[in-house]
Order: C-alpha cells, then sequence, then structure tokens
C-alpha cells in the first residue's frame, strides 16, 4: 500500500528543515520551489542561497529526510533556474527579519 500525505503535510514537515547560517526554516526562506506527489514518492525542487552554500549537502540531506519522516520515498531536486533572491522569503520571516 502507498502511503497518502498532501502538499500541506510535506509543507509543514519541511518548515523543521533549518538553514542555520540564516536561522530560518528552508520554506519561509523560499528556498523550496515546488513538491509534487505522484505514487508514493514525494519529488521536492528546491534551491539555496547561493550555489555556494557551504551548508548545501547537510540541508538537501536534511530535506530528504524530513520528506522520509512521513512515510514516503523523496527525491531533492536541486536548481538554481531561477536563482534564489530576497524576495522569495515569506512576509512573515520579514517582518522578523525587520525587512518588512
Amino acid at each position: 500500500m502507498i502511503p497518502m500525505v498532501t502538499k500541506e503535510e510535506v509543507y509543514e514537515k519541511l518548515k523543521e528543515v533549518i538553514d542555520f547560517e540564516l536561522g530560518a526554516n528552508v520554506v519561509d526562506l523560499g528556498l523550496i520551489y515546488d513538491v509534487e506527489i505522484k505514487e508514493g514518492t514525494v519529488h521536492v525542487l528546491m534551491t539555496l542561497t547561493t550555489p555556494f552554500c557551504p551548508l548545501g549537502k547537510k540541508i538537501v540531506s536534511d530535506v530528504k529526510k524530513a520528506v522520509e519522516s512521513l512515510g514516503v520515498k523523496a527525491d531533492v531536486e536541486l536548481t538554481f533556474d531561477p536563482p534564489w533572491s530576497p524576495d522569495r522569503i515569506s512576509d512573515d520571516l520579514k517582518r522578523q527579519l525587520g525587512i518588512i
């Protein structure tokens, strides 16, 4: 039997993944571009703040582990197209950071 999860459940779980350099979760930072669920596999399309992020491998690994903790297989794809920008940060995090 294929485990059932929703996009909302995946996004909530991904909010537990923290970019320790910036002290915020990957969802509020706007690093998650898309989540697609097909036949028990969750495909996560994501980016990093920079291709040279020193924590990049750990963040990608943490994203995969977080999704798999929901009982599904995870496929994490890293892209830099389009490149990340601070415009992608959630309004809540922008308020916390004093940006807005």
